[in-house]
Parts: C-alpha cells; sequence; structure tokens
C-alpha cells in the first residue's frame, strides 16, 4: 500500500506526477487540471477543499524539477 502523502508533501508529490505523466510539461497544466491529478494519486489522503494556490504552485514546482531531472 502506498504511503500516505498529503498537500505539504510537495517533493513527494512532484516525483509521483512526474512517474504518471512523464509527458506533460508540468508549467502547461492549470491548477485545476493540477488539483485533479494530485487528488488521483494513490495513497493521497488530502482534502481537496484545502488546496490552495500556495500549494498548488509548491507541487509545480517540485514537479517541474523532476520533469527537468528527466530530461537531462
Amino acid at each position: 500500500m502506498p504511503r500516505e502523502i498529503e498537500w505539504t508533501d510537495s517533493e513527494e508529490i512532484g516525483i509521483q506526477l512526474q512517474e504518471k505523466y512523464p509527458e506533460i510539461e508540468p508549467y502547461s497544466v492549470r491548477f485545476t487540471d493540477l488539483l485533479q491529478y494530485v487528488v488521483g494519486l494513490p495513497g493521497f489522503v488530502g482534502d481537496p477543499a484545502k488546496s490552495n494556490e500556495g500549494l498548488l504552485e509548491a507541487i509545480q514546482t517540485a514537479w517541474n524539477e523532476e520533469y527537468e531531472d528527466a530530461k537531462a
């Protein structure tokens, strides 16, 4: 069973998003779509109503770092 992750686990979420969506450029994703991607991850237990722009920006940045690393 995957370990539980919350909104504040941006690095882990970024890793999982890169593994699940390697073809997507993270900064092209709208926050409304990013929210759906995150809540659909295995082990995600955060409350969707508790997301906010700052949390989504941190997740998107972490995902982009993984995306850039994968291209190198």
